[in-house]
């Protein structure tokens, strides 16, 4: 049945383009920021005109470095090609003579700011050299060793690659899960309401026709976010959006761990969502609260990923419906012992064994029965008293 699930899936249409789009929408997101020059350093072009404004220009590309900020320095011909380039918009501004800062109109405020700072350090260079400083005096007097920076919590850049790589994976997961759970319970009504069921359950058993659509669906959602995330992360390195810290291929794996944990949590109660009703048109009815919990599950982790530490993120780790999106990104942060995992690991296996068991035996009395909506009650029943039909 597993089989059967994934292989119809994969070969469908619909995998092929919604795994096309992701992957569209993704490499834009990571390619076209860059393509304009969003995260790079800003850079202006600046004209210099006469030998004292080289000077000064030099000392503006190096103060602009220390800040951030990149300087094309160019030598116009005079102080007329000058005044042209600066009206025309090539120069963001000229430095004439060392005297006087040329602009079109309004002046970039940091460009400005760099610009007088680095005039008036070459200006003071002149006057302690006038006044009989040697170059290292003068050195000590306009460059002062900085202040040293003590930290009371040091910042691991490691740690903070990694939990942005978990963060994002938030929406990954959320999306994943929320996509093929409700994919389980559109294949559990599309069965019931062309009577394909019917023949399936003439060879197997109700448990095994759930285990199987929940298994072969979640392998085909496994498959397809293991593709998303690898051309996500390498089209972001190509690019250097990002780049790749040590331990990131662990944090992949937990968030593969937590998508697996989270679609048996959901999915079957996603099956029993599908198995109640006869037509989709039903089927947003009865799986809307499973959707309220899951959108309600998403931003309490999207609240706790910003601080992983916090006490709504740690309560958070340990409710099943919510540790699927929390727990990758703490584990990423560094922010949860290893005791905390193992518990919150545990009491996810336990509710999803809960939650298989409820939903097959829910599964079971409901999937054959056609017509007005079933209500749990009844199927409860109905599984109960099927055995007995069963053996008469």
């Amino acid at each position: 049945m597993a089989r059967r699930e994934l292989v119809e899936q994969v070969r469908g249409k619909s995998f092929l383009i919604s795994t096309a789009i992701t992957l569209v929408i993704l490499i834009a997101i990571i390619v076209v920021p860059r393509l304009f020059g969003v995260g790079r350093p800003e850079t202006f072009d600046v004209g210099v005109v006469g030998g004292t404004s080289a000077r000064v220009g030099q000392a503006l590309v190096a103060q602009a470095g220390a800040a951030g900020v990149k300087v094309r320095l160019q030598q116009p011909a005079d102080l007329a090609a000058a005044e042209t380039a600066v009206r025309d918009g090539k120069f963001d501004l000229a430095i004439v003579d060392g005297r006087e800062l040329l602009v079109k109109a309004d002046v970039n405020e940091q460009l400005s700011l760099l610009a007088q700072s680095a005039s008036r350090t070459l200006r003071a260079q002149e006057r302690l050299a006038a006044a009989g400083l040697d170059q290292a005096e003068i050195q000590s007097a306009l460059a002062p060793s900085p202040l040293p920076v003590r930290s009371l919590e040091p910042v691991d850049q490691t740690e903070r690659s990694k939990r942005a790589i978990a963060t994002v994976s938030i929406f990954l997961l959320y999306g994943q899960l929320i996509g093929y759970c409700f994919a389980v319970a559109m294949g559990v009504v599309e069965e019931k309401a062309t009577r394909v069921v019917e023949v399936l359950l003439a060879a197997v058993r109700p448990v095994q026709l759930l285990a199987g659509k929940v298994v072969g669906l979640g392998l085909v959602g496994l498959i397809q976010l293991t593709a998303i995330g690898a051309v996500g992360l390498t089209v972001a390195i190509a690019v250097d959006a990002i780049s790749l810290p040590a331990g990131a291929l662990g944090t992949i794996g937990w968030v593969l761990v937590w998508f697996l944990l989270g679609y048996a949590f959901y999915s079957s109660l996603f099956a029993v969502a599908g198995a109640i009703v006869s037509r989709q048109e039903e089927l947003q009815n009865t799986a809307a609260p499973l959707n309220l919990l899951m959108v309600g599950s998403f931003l309490v982790a999207f609240m706790g990923a910003g601080n992983a530490g916090s006490t709504l993120a740690t309560v958070s780790s340990f409710l099943p419906p919510v540790a699927p999106l929390v727990m990758p990104v703490r584990i990423a942060a560094g922010e949860v012992a290893a005791w905390q995992v193992a518990a919150s690991l545990g009491i996810m296996l336990v509710s999803i064994l809960a939650v298989v068991l409820l939903a097959s035996r829910l599964y079971e009395g409901a999937v054959l029965r056609t017509g007005a909506r079933v209500k749990l009650r009844d199927a409860w029943a109905g599984a109960r008293r099927r055995p007995a039909a069963g053996r008469a």
